[in-house]
């Protein structure tokens, strides 16, 4: 990831160019006052995105851990075939009509 967009707080007077820089930055604006950061903006799809890598990089932490605690590994078909069971065939899409 590249390294974040640093601004002074006096910049967030003209909102309408600040909207536009979280809009078009794939990155997180750090906010500074007085040199130090005081907050962060970030786009909507930014910040959804990012939760959504820490959710994933949680939950593969917590595999790993069990992993290390010695819980049983289960087979890919076998692990497909139990959720079929439990919960069904998932619903395809429907193409064309």
């Amino acid at each position: 990831m590249a390294l974040p967009k640093i601004i002074p707080i006096n910049e967030l007077k003209n909102t309408a160019k600040i909207s536009q820089t979280c809009e078009e930055s794939d990155v997180p604006i750090v906010i500074t006052k007085n040199g130090y950061g005081k907050m962060v903006l970030m786009s909507v799809e930014l910040y959804e995105r990012e939760m959504a890598e820490a959710e994933l990089a949680g939950l593969i932490n917590e595999a790993v851990r069990e992993e290390e605690n010695g819980a049983p590994w289960i087979d890919g078909d076998e692990f497909f075939a139990s959720m079929r069971e439990k919960y069904g065939e998932p619903e395809r899409e429907k193409r064309g009509a």
